[in-house]
C-alpha cells in the first residue's frame, strides 16, 4: 500500500500528449487552447466614440464658445467623416469612429440642440473627454490569449473579434467507463430489494462532462472469461479507462487479476487514504493477445484507473486523481486551493483521509464546515456536501478548527 502522495506522483508521470485538432471557435467553451490568440489590430482599432453625443474641437470651447452648429452625424460603423468648418460640431453615435479636427465628446445630456445648433449646458469640459483611444486596450501583435488557456465565453468574444473562426484546442482522450457487477441494473429498470441500479457509471460520465470529455459506458457482468474479453477490446481501443468496482478482496474482484493477466502494468494497488483504499492504477504497454504482443503503435498507451465500487470512492477518487491526470496530460496547471477547518474533528486511521464538507465563506476565507456521512457507501451524502479536504496521513488523531488543509471543490 502507498501514500496517496506517491500515487499522486506515480500518476503525474504517466501523462499522455493527445495531440491537439481544429474546431469551429464557437464550439470551443471549455476546451483547451492550444495557440495564442494574437490581436490582429489595434483594439480599439480607431480613436472610438463612448458616448452618444457631440464631437467638437476643445479649442474653441476653451476659447469661450458655447454653441456649434451641427456640420453632420457619424453614425457607428460608417466611414469616418472629416469636419469641414473647426466652429461647428458633428453628432457621433457610440462606437462610432471619432471625425477627423474634432478631439473631444459631449454627451447629448450636457447639451441642448434646436434648429441645428447645440449649446452646452455645462461649464467644464475637459479635452478628449468621452473618447476611447485607438490601441488604448491591446496592440497589434500583442497576445490577447495565452495558449493552455480553459477557454470561456469571456474568450470567444476576444477570439471573435480578431477574426478566428476555427482554432486549435487540445483533442479529448478516448474514454471508456465501465462498471462491473451481477447486482446492478439500469436507471429504467426497477432492482429488487437485494439489487441496486447503476449510479457509479453516470456520475463519472458527469464529471468528465465537467471536463468536456465525452466518454461511452459499458457494464459487465462478474465473469472472468467475459471481463477479459471485453477489457482486450476496451485496451485496444481507448486511452483511458475508468472502471468502478472489482478491485478490493471480494470472491467476484476479478479485475486486477484480469488486467495483470493482459500485459497491463500495474503501478499500484491500494493506496493509504479513506475512502477508496483499493484504488488500482496501471498502464497498458503492450496486450498480449493469443500469445502474441500486440503493441499500439497508432495510438498512447492505454491508462487504467480502477477505483473501489463504493460510489463516495469513486467519486473523490476521479476528482483527486483523475482530473490532475488529465489537467496535465492536456497542458494546464490545477488551481490547487485551502480552506480552514470550521471545528474540531477526530480521525483514528493512520491514514489520509478525503473529508466531506460544506463550504463557505467568513471575512474574505474559505470555511470548511465537516458533513456526517455514513461512510463511502452514502451515495446522498455528496449532494449535503461541496467537497472535500485533504487530512494527511499522520499518527494525529485530533484535528483543531483554524487548520487549513487543501480543498477538492466540486460544487461552485
Amino acid at each position: 500500500m502507498i501514500s496517496v502522495k506517491e500515487a499522486k506522483h506515480l500518476i503525474s508521470q504517466s501523462t499522455q500528449d493527445f495531440g491537439t485538432e481544429e474546431i469551429p471557435f464557437i464550439k470551443s467553451v471549455g476546451r483547451i487552447l492550444k495557440e495564442d490568440i494574437i490581436a490582429d489590430r489595434d483594439f480599439p482599432p480607431f480613436n472610438r466614440v463612448a458616448m452618444d453625443g457631440i464631437a467638437i474641437n476643445h479649442s474653441y470651447f476653451k476659447n469661450g464658445q458655447r454653441s456649434f452648429k451641427v456640420e453632420a452625424i457619424q453614425p457607428a460603423g460608417s466611414k469616418q467623416l472629416s469636419m469641414q468648418n473647426s466652429e461647428n460640431c458633428i453628432e457621433v453615435m457610440t462606437g462610432a469612429v471619432l471625425p477627423n479636427n474634432c478631439d473631444t465628446v459631449i454627451r447629448y445630456e450636457d447639451i441642448e440642440i434646436e434648429n441645428g445648433i447645440a449649446r452646452i449646458t455645462v461649464d467644464v469640459i475637459n479635452k478628449h473627454q468621452n473618447i476611447h483611444p485607438k490601441g488604448k486596450d491591446k496592440a497589434q501583435g500583442i497576445v490577447l490569449i495565452n495558449k493552455n488557456t480553459i477557454i470561456s465565453p469571456a474568450e470567444i468574444g476576444v477570439i471573435a473579434t480578431v477574426g478566428k473562426s476555427t482554432i486549435k484546442v487540445a483533442k479529448q482522450p478516448k474514454v471508456m467507463i465501465v462498471s462491473t457487477g451481477d447486482y446492478l441494473f439500469d436507471v429504467h429498470e426497477t432492482p429488487l430489494n437485494y439489487q441496486i441500479r447503476r449510479s457509479n457509471v453516470y456520475t463519472l460520465v458527469s464529471l468528465l462532462n465537467e471536463l468536456n470529455i465525452p466518454s461511452k459506458t459499458a457494464h459487465i457482468t462478474d465473469n472472468k472469461t467475459i471481463l477479459k474479453e471485453k477489457i482486450t477490446g476496451y485496451l485496444q481501443e481507448y486511452d483511458v479507462l475508468l472502471f468502478s468496482g472489482a478491485v478490493s478482496k471480494g470472491k467476484f474482484d476479478f479485475l486486477p487479476e484480469v488486467l495483470t493477466e493482459l500485459g497491463v502494468n500495474k503501478l499500484f494497488h491500494k493506496v493509504a487514504q479513506r475512502p477508496g483504499k483499493p484504488f488500482w492504477f496501471g498502464i497498458a504497454d503492450a496486450l498480449d493477445i493469443n500469445e502474441q504482443h500486440v503493441y499500439q503503435s497508432e495510438k498512447n498507451k492505454t491508462v487504467v484507473f480502477a477505483f473501489p465500487g463504493n460510489p463516495v470512492s469513486t467519486f473523490v477518487n476521479c476528482l483527486v486523481y483523475f482530473y490532475p491526470w488529465y489537467y496535465k496530460s492536456a497542458g494546464i496547471k490545477a488551481n490547487e486551493k485551502t480552506a480552514i477547518l470550521a471545528h474540531d474533528i477526530e480521525f483514528k486511521p493512520n491514514l489520509t483521509y478525503f473529508l466531506q464538507v460544506k463550504l463557505s465563506y467568513r471575512f474574505g476565507h474559505l470555511i470548511a464546515t465537516p458533513i456526517k456521512g455514513n461512510g463511502s457507501g452514502d451515495l446522498a451524502s455528496l449532494v449535503a456536501a461541496d467537497g472535500f479536504i485533504e487530512i494527511p496521513k499522520t499518527t494525529q488523531i485530533e484535528f483543531k478548527s483554524g487548520s487549513t488543509f487543501p480543498v477538492i471543490r466540486y460544487k461552485k
